[in-house]
């Protein structure tokens, strides 16, 4: 036999002789809940959408950082390859003529 909790604010129980009782006589049955919610502003319910749009823009910033990082040591690679080369640079039987010789 399953026991399901009451819905809302309800006690999840009742002592049965409390409420035979109350059943019998008309007399109500008080329940008293104590409430532990903090009084003011609940401030994670605010907080928690900052931090995780905070930390979604530190990411966006971070993943353009390292593009422009990765866009700058490719430019350098290919200018230091130029650089070695300074004739046609091929490739798989591709060649690209970099620069032109200084001596023509």
């Amino acid at each position: 036999m399953s026991q399901h909790t009451p819905p809302g604010q309800m006690a999840p129980h009742i002592p049965a002789d409390v409420f035979q009782r109350a059943q019998a006589t008309g007399q109500p049955v008080v329940i008293v809940v104590n409430d532990t919610t903090p009084p003011g502003f609940p401030w994670q319910r605010v907080l928690i959408p900052f931090a995780i749009a905070g930390a979604v823009v530190a990411g966006g910033w971070g993943l353009a950082a390292a593009l422009c990082w990765l866009l700058d040591v490719a430019t350098h690679t290919a200018t230091a390859i130029a650089g070695a080369t300074a004739g046609p640079l091929g490739v798989g039987g591709i060649t690209l003529k970099l620069f032109q010789p200084k001596n023509k």
